[in-house]
């Protein structure tokens, strides 16, 4: 078993134990997030629902993220990892939302938002939105992404059971 598989699965018995729904909104994992949940049978109770927000447009249309935010803060930011999980959960049945944005590479156009560069966020109703920045490194898109998929579902898992 991966350790993307390990947590999805510690994931989705936390949430069910607890009765909460998750939904996810993903930019530089492009839905590899909500794919760990969904590949595990039965995952339907727990998992509402998921957004691939890759562009700025779609980040606002679907999700809510001020474009002024994107602008300012440009998309990989805590404060658009933040806005993209409270819009999920604003937008969901939902009672938990991660958001992952970041470069996943290879290379960068900035020397600011290098290549790993990852931001995460998980909201959950009633609590503060938790936010994690990772710095992978420019180790190869696939490796960055899949580094993603495992941070995530650990943030989740994290503030699932501190809640």
């Amino acid at each position: 078993m991966s350790q993307a598989e390990a947590f999805a699965r510690r994931v989705l018995e936390a949430c069910r134990a607890r009765g909460l729904m998750l939904a996810t909104a993903e930019s530089c994992t492009g839905g590899l997030v909500g794919g760990a949940l969904t590949a595990i049978a039965g995952s339907s109770d727990v998992y509402d629902r998921g957004f691939v927000a890759y562009s700025y447009p779609a980040k606002a249309a679907m999700l809510g993220v001020p474009m002024t935010l994107v602008q300012e803060k440009g998309a990989v930011s805590a404060e658009v990892a933040r806005a993209m999980a409270e819009g999920a959960l604003a937008r969901s049945d939902a009672q938990v939302a991660v958001a992952v944005t970041g470069v996943a590479g290879p290379g960068s156009d900035s020397q600011a938002k290098p290549a790993g560069l990852v931001h995460l966020a998980c909201a959950m109703r009633g609590r503060a939105t938790a936010h994690a920045v990772y710095r992978f490194g420019d180790i190869g898109r696939a490796q960055v992404r899949a580094a993603s998929v495992e941070a995530a579902l650990r943030l989740v898992l994290d503030t699932v059971e501190a809640a």
